[in-house]
C-alpha cells in the first residue's frame, strides 16, 4: 500500500479492534483491562499486549528496524487510551468511542459553564493551557503520556472521543511534514466547537 494511504489503514484497523472490544453483552472486559496495563509503555514492551495491536495489523504498518513504527505507535496509543476511557462503563451499552468527536471538540467540552451558559474563565484557561502543552509534545511517547491525562478528564466527565480518528491523527502527527497540520486541526476543533462538545456530552448521557 502506498505511504499516503497508511493512515487510512491505521484508521480502519483501529476501528475494527475497538468494535471487537465492544462486542458481546458485556464487551471484552478482560482484554480492556489488559490494554490498560500498557499505558505509559511503548509498543512491544508488554508481551501480553502483542496480539491486541499486532494481530492482523496490515503488513505495511509493521516496524522494520527493531523500533515501533508510526503505525504501531498510533494504534497502540489509541487502543490503550480507549481502554482507559472505557474503564467503569460497559463498552456494549456505554461506548466512549463516538464517530465525529475529534480531540479538540472533546477537550473543549471539559470547559465549565454556569447555569446561564457563561463560560468559566478559570476553567477555560486551565483546559486551554493543558491542551496547548499536550499538542506541543516533542515526541510520540511524550504525547501519549499527556493525552492520558486528558482522557482521564474525558472519562470523569462522560465525554466521548473518536478513537479511530485519533489513531489516524497520531500517525500523521509523527510525520514531520504533517505535524503542524494536525496541531492546527486540533486547535481549530477546540476553539470552534465548544458548544458542540457540550451537546455531544448531553447526547452521550
Amino acid at each position: 500500500m502506498p505511504q499516503e494511504n497508511a493512515w487510512d489503514a491505521v484508521y480502519r484497523y483501529t476501528a475494527k479492534q475497538i468494535a471487537a472490544l465492544c462486542a458481546g453483552p458485556d464487551g471484552q472486559k478482560a482484554a480492556l483491562a489488559e490494554l490498560r496495563r500498557g499505558l505509559g509503555k511503548a509498543p512491544g514492551e508488554e508481551p501480553r499486549l502483542w496480539g491486541a495491536f499486532l494481530s492482523e495489523l496490515p503488513p505495511e504498518l509493521y516496524g522494520r528496524d527493531g523500533e515501533p513504527s508510526r503505525g504501531e505507535w498510533a494504534v497502540y496509543t489509541a487502543l490503550t487510551l480507549f481502554a482507559l476511557h472505557q474503564q467503569g462503563r460497559n463498552p456494549s451499552t456505554e461506548p466512549v468511542n463516538q464517530e465525529g468527536v475529534g480531540l479538540g471538540r472533546a477537550v473543549a467540552g471539559l470547559v465549565s459553564y454556569d447555569k446561564t451558559g457563561k463560560r468559566d474563565d478559570a476553567s477555560w484557561e486551565r483546559i486551554q493551557r493543558r491542551f496547548i502543552i499536550t499538542a506541543s509534545s516533542s515526541d510520540i511517547r511524550e504525547l501519549s503520556h499527556r493525552l492520558r491525562a486528558l482522557v482521564r478528564l474525558l472519562r470523569d466527565e462522560g465525554l466521548p472521543l473518536d478513537y479511530p480518528a485519533l489513531a489516524r491523527e497520531l500517525y500523521l502527527w509523527q510525520m514531520p511534514q504533517k505535524t503542524e497540520q494536525i496541531k492546527l486541526q486540533w486547535a481549530e476543533d477546540f476553539y470552534r466547537n465548544s458548544p458542540s462538545a457540550r451537546n455531544a456530552k448531553e447526547e452521550a448521557q
